[in-house]
């Protein structure tokens, strides 16, 4: 994901900006960014505090290390259950023998 040239607190204060009587086309040409980059911020930080942000950013994080450890786990149990299928073919075909077509 590409990295943003503005801070969480720097889009926040640009959004200020905005709530102050700016008008969003002159807001993105002050600060050069594009129109839609302005309506996406105003989506996601629209109201927004600073402290908000900081949440929301540290939220984000814990967010994709839980799905990361998530995927591990069920990666782990998936290679588990393949194992336990094989152990138990293997000990019912010792304990009974292969099986034949003479019945």
């Amino acid at each position: 994901m590409k990295r943003s040239r503005f801070s969480e607190e720097q889009i926040i204060g640009i959004l200020k900006e905005h709530q102050a009587g700016l008008g969003a086309k002159e807001l993105c040409r002050k600060h050069g960014v594009s129109d839609a980059t302005c309506y996406k911020w105003r989506s996601k930080y629209g109201g927004m505090e600073v402290s908000d942000a900081k949440k929301l950013k540290a939220l984000e994080a814990e967010n994709a290390k839980l799905k990361k450890l998530l995927a591990e786990q069920m990666m782990d149990v998936s290679t588990l259950k393949e194992m336990l299928g094989k152990t138990f073919e293997d000990v019912a075909i010792s304990a009974i023998g292969p099986r034949t077509m003479d019945a």
